[in-house]
């Protein structure tokens, strides 16, 4: 009796013990979706199983009749079967098997969920002031991975850091890199990445971004346009003043025609000595009186000459109404 009960406290104090040790270190690291197998040592038909889950009953079989769970929970041997796990099934699990000589045995299991590594992607910078170019292996949520990188398809033992940074004059050729992101249920590997890196193209002499050039050529499109409108419409009054022009000059000149042309109702009305019929002819001076001086015949000629211009057919002055005087007799 005294024997059993060492042994029953050398039992109780090896469970507290790996109890206290599981809550530190996981047994197993299992992703969401994967299935496990947590072993047993062996099932007797007349033993008594019970599985636990955070001190939660989840099987027991006594005397071969399931009593929590399925048959189909457990193998032969009393091995629990997990399948489709998730976060929730992280914990501590616990085999307690009773046997018909009244031997316990407690098995402890500490299980940790992880999620598994998405597909990383590399990006790289070409910097050109320190002569290198510099990799960055994204992937979501870094923390806890473990990265590595390969060169050419050799491994690159020393870089196990999510960035790598390589001397240009590496990059000689064509060389390819890919990253790897690990933990401790999944690996995932990067596609090849050839890196570009050309010297970069001497700055401009007019440091002028592109948006400047183009607000400084509508700008000034939109000024010439301007200019041309303002010519136009300058072009445009220009020639209505012209025309304006020629228009009051022509109704000048047909104002000062006006008063050289008399009408015919005028000239009805109001007849002029020039259109008035030419008196009778007279017998002359000479006629009469045969021995007439040479003073008198100069005197003749001239009255000729005063007819003769009358008779021009210049124009003359507008015609005032004639005012009928005394007649002087000719002599």
């Amino acid at each position: 009796m005294a024997c059993f009960a060492v042994t029953l406290g050398v039992i109780i104090l090896s469970g507290f013990n790996k109890l206290s040790a599981a809550k530190d270190i996981c047994d197993y690291y299992a992703a969401v979706g994967q299935s496990l197998t947590l072993d047993q040592r062996g099932l007797a038909s007349t033993d008594e199983l019970k599985w636990t889950h955070n001190n939660t009953i989840i099987f027991h079989i006594q005397q071969g009749k399931v009593s929590v769970g399925k048959p189909d929970d457990i193998s032969a041997t009393g091995s629990l079967l997990l399948k489709n796990l998730n976060f929730s099934s992280a914990g501590i699990y616990k085999a307690h098997v009773l046997r018909s000589n009244g031997i316990m045995i407690d098995t402890l299991t500490h299980i940790c969920m992880m999620d598994k590594v998405s597909k990383p992607q590399i990006s790289y910078v070409c910097d050109f002031k320190s002569g290198a170019v510099n990799l960055n292996c994204h992937v979501a949520k870094p923390q806890g991975l473990v990265f590595s990188w390969t060169l050419d398809e050799s491994t690159l033992t020393s870089e196990t850091h999510q960035t790598l940074s390589i001397s240009l004059t590496h990059l000689k050729g064509e060389r390819s890199f890919t990253c790897s992101a690990a933990n401790k249920v999944s690996k995932e590997k990067s596609d090849r990445v050839r890196p570009s890196c050309k010297s970069p193209s001497p700055p401009p002499l007019l440091c002028f971004t592109s948006k400047i050039v183009i607000a400084v050529l509508a700008g000034g499109s939109s000024l010439i346009l301007l200019l041309l409108i303002i010519i136009m419409i300058l072009c445009c009054k220009k020639t209505k003043m012209r025309l304006r022009d020629k228009g009051e000059l022509r109704m000048i000149s047909l104002n000062k025609q006006e008063p050289d042309s008399i009408s015919p109702d005028y000239e009805t009305m109001h007849p002029t000595e020039e259109s008035s019929t030419p008196p009778s002819p007279k017998p002359t001076p000479r006629a009469c009186y045969p021995n007439v001086s040479q003073p008198e015949v100069q005197t003749e000629k001239s009255l000729s000459q005063l007819s003769t211009a009358a008779e021009d057919p210049q124009p003359s002055p507008v015609p005032k109404p004639r005012t009928k005087g005394p007649q002087t007799p000719n002599v």
